[in-house]
């Protein structure tokens, strides 16, 4: 079944404002993929100035009631600011990575006009970020807040929880998600070619989950390489050909895309595939 999306916004909006940290992809790069998608321009305030971070930092203090704008408090970065889209033409703010895509993907173009798939979209995309999650866990088992490398207050550190977290991760939690993408690329083959998982059309399901499997490329590369004859269309097809759409090729291989370091994704060969 084709979908047409919805119109995409004119460039002649204001621009969106992405509010997170600096300096690593995390989790705003699922809203910086989207938007590169769909070739929209936006401030990555914490990139682009150096006083940047203050703004965000400010926009999710922990001791925000609110903003000037009737907005709630934020939890957390990634927070997206839209001026004119909130209450009374004010500037709307809203937190949490699927909120801001599900928000994003119809003014963008990416999510189809059927109410079927754009619910496909979303349970593709939160299934994604699902495994986004447990990618992080893998070296933050024990405690967010207590680094791998690092010792924690009672002399003990997270890396004997850590070898045995990835090692799950890597034989149980990693093929079950792909066994469950092969499957959804499979069922959408005949309209999406491999290429989609929904329909036939780029969405945000489909950057998501491409975002994650780059992450997992970086942080556990020996362990994708080994699984990727099990799964032909997800390595084969999907993954190769997210990164040639037009404006996201422009966007891997500009400044804009930053690299991996101490973010979700983190590259400890020990984690890895022995």
């Amino acid at each position: 079944m084709s979908s047409e999306p919805t119109p995409k916004r004119p460039r002649t909006n204001p621009t969106y404002e992405l509010l997170y940290h600096p300096s690593i992809p995390g989790r705003g790069e699922f809203i910086r993929l989207a938007l590169e998608a769909a070739s929209i321009p936006y401030n990555d305030v914490a990139n682009s100035d150096k006083k940047g971070y203050s703004i965000v930092q400010a926009a999710c203090s922990p001791k925000s009631t609110g903003d000037t704008d009737g907005n709630p408090p934020a939890f957390a970065p990634p927070a997206l600011r839209v001026p004119g889209a909130g209450k009374d033409g004010k500037t709307l703010l809203i937190y949490q990575t699927p909120n801001i895509l599900i928000y994003l993907g119809p003014h963008l173009g990416l999510a189809p006009e059927d109410e079927a798939e754009r619910l496909w979209v979303n349970q593709n995309m939160l299934t994604a970020l699902d495994l986004n999650n447990e990618a992080h866990d893998t070296h933050h088992p024990i405690a967010v807040m207590q680094y791998y490398e690092a010792e924690a207050n009672d002399g003990t550190d997270q890396k004997e929880e850590a070898l045995k977290k990835s090692k799950n991760f890597r034989e149980n939690r990693i093929p079950k998600y792909f066994n469950f993408f092969e499957r959804a690329l499979k069922g959408n083959e005949e309209t999406g070619k491999g290429k989609y998982l929904v329909s036939d059309m780029l969405t945000y399901a489909d950057t998501t989950l491409w975002q994650v499997m780059d992450g997992l490329h970086f942080a556990f590369p020996k362990e994708l390489e080994a699984r990727s004859n099990d799964h032909p269309l997800l390595f084969g097809t999907f993954y190769p050909s997210i990164k040639e759409e037009k404006h996201l090729k422009e966007y891997l291989a500009s400044d804009r895309r930053l690299p991996y370091s101490m973010g979700v994704f983190r590259h400890y060969p020990e984690l890895d595939r022995q």
